[in-house]
């Protein structure tokens, strides 16, 4: 017959804390990508628009509705 004993426990892992040094770019980095999307989808017609015509307008059209921006 094999051996049905359960494996011994184990000791879990301790978590290792990130020093904020190293998590502060990334993070001013994540929102400068997020204030860029958001003008985009959110702005980016009209007056505000930096390309001119509709292309970004419309390829970002469904997302603004989906994010509640006004667009017509």
């Amino acid at each position: 017959m094999a051996d049905m004993s359960l494996p011994a426990p184990t000791a879990a892992p301790a978590p290792v804390a990130i020093p904020l040094r190293q998590i502060l770019p990334w993070a001013a980095f994540a929102a400068v990508i997020a204030l860029v999307l958001l003008y985009f989808v959110g702005v980016e017609q009209g007056v505000l628009s930096v390309f001119a015509g509709e292309t970004v307008h419309e390829f970002v059209h469904d997302g603004r509705h989906l994010l509640g921006f006004p667009c017509h």
